[in-house]
């Protein structure tokens, strides 16, 4: 009996996908469950698996081609067994076919690293299901330590370096995530009127308070690291409070004041930047969203955040600063009219009581939409943000 493999129904934002990787061949054997295709959309990769044990027999949408919400790309005779003549044609070693096997068995990510790296797929073997190459293969890979050729003289190098060998340029399209985010870059330039103010923190203080809980937080909270995020997330949602406009957004003529408190925090990942959404932070405790933000760290890792983490969001964070950035201007993620930026721990010199004092520093940027937010509410709201850190007691005490 043949089994219809169909592109899975896609939410209302999400229009349409794009085939990324075929993990069965027209032919082989197929388990229940097991994973035979992704499908890469705008905003996540999607997982399509078998629904019955069988053999894949046909293969109606090839990789990069774009399907429909439960558009028809494949199909599965259930109960049948693939050929012995199938397998054997496939157990070739060594030969021309050996390095696109290779990349068919990769995972996204594995191949996107191998690209960047300039690795051979076909040298590289795979730790997952069925040889499949992950991420971390590709990795060790890089890492391994390259047979060391005979030391020879150093050639005396001329006056002019002269160039040699080939200039080498690929051209690769866009994955529909990255498209997507220049897309909305650009969007956010183009239809608000975008604005950054800036202010510091001192972290003395926070830095103080980690420095003497982070061991006993982390045993009471059955591993989770007390980090600098789950502060800035809180004082973020308290100020928000304070200042309803910056946590509101603009459909056509008019303002949606929001009654929640949903913070995204920007995450990086080989694919682009992803904004997974802390819901109701303002009923969270500072372990539950430093749980949260690890949860979606992984998820976001391994490629399996799904829509619904990342839709909706009344503010962002983004973190800068893990990348050494010491000061930025944020873009909007629209329809959101305000960002925070975190920025790099820096100790600098500061006049403290009259005197010059060193202390670790960190520049905050606050961008937000003018048609929304004035100077004033947005300028108030960051200085709202640098007294509950500088102070943490402020948070507890609501002051």
């Amino acid at each position: 009996m043949a089994i219809e493999i169909k592109a899975p129904q896609f939410p209302e934002s999400v229009e349409e996908g794009s085939i990324a990787t075929w993990h069965k061949q027209v032919g082989e054997a197929v388990s229940r469950d097991e994973l035979i295709v992704d499908i890469e959309t705008d905003k996540t990769v999607l997982e399509v698996v078998a629904a019955e044990d069988g053999v894949l027999t046909e293969v109606t949408k090839q990789e990069g081609d774009i399907v429909l919400s439960q558009e028809l790309i494949g199909k599965i005779e259930a109960g049948a067994v693939a050929s012995p003549s199938d397998r054997d044609a496939k157990a070739p070693s060594a030969s021309a076919d050996e390095q696109t096997q290779a990349a068919l068995a990769a995972n996204p990510a594995a191949k996107k690293l191998a690209e960047e790296n300039h690795i051979d797929l076909a040298s590289v073997t795979g730790t997952g299901k069925d040889g499949r190459i992950l991420k971390e293969d590709v990795q060790n890979a890089i890492t391994a330590p390259k047979a060391t050729a005979p030391t020879k003289p150093a050639p005396q190098k001329p006056a002019v370096p002269a160039l040699t060998g080939e200039r080498v340029e690929k051209r690769v399209p866009m994955t529909r995530l990255r498209a997507t985010i220049a897309k909305r870059l650009l969007d956010a330039q183009h239809n608000a009127a975008m604005l950054t103010t800036f202010n510091e923190v001192n972290m003395g203080p926070l830095m103080d308070l980690r420095k003497q809980y982070k061991d006993l937080f982390e045993k009471t909270h059955n591993g989770t690291r007390l980090g600098f995020m789950g502060f800035f997330v809180k004082a973020a949602a308290e100020a928000l409070k304070r200042f309803p406009a910056v946590n509101a957004s603009i459909d056509g003529n008019d303002i949606v004041y929001h009654g929640y408190y949903d913070v995204g925090v920007a995450v990086s990942t080989e694919r682009g930047l992803v904004v997974p959404v802390l819901r109701d932070c303002d009923k969270m405790s500072i372990a539950e969203v430093e749980g949260g933000i690890k949860n979606y760290a992984v998820a976001a890792k391994d490629g399996k955040l799904a829509i619904e983490d990342m839709t909706g969001g009344t503010f962002t964070i983004t973190n800068g600063g893990v990348f050494g950035s010491l000061l930025s201007t944020p873009i909007l993620n629209p329809p959101q009219t305000a960002i925070l930026g975190m920025h790099k721990i820096q100790e600098r010199p500061m006049a403290v009581n009259g005197q010059v004092v060193i202390q670790p520093m960190m520049y905050l940027a606050l961008s937000y939409d003018h048609r929304m937010i004035d100077g004033k509410d947005a300028v108030q709201f960051l200085v709202a943000i640098k007294d509950m850190l500088e102070d943490p007691a402020r948070m507890l005490l609501d002051v």
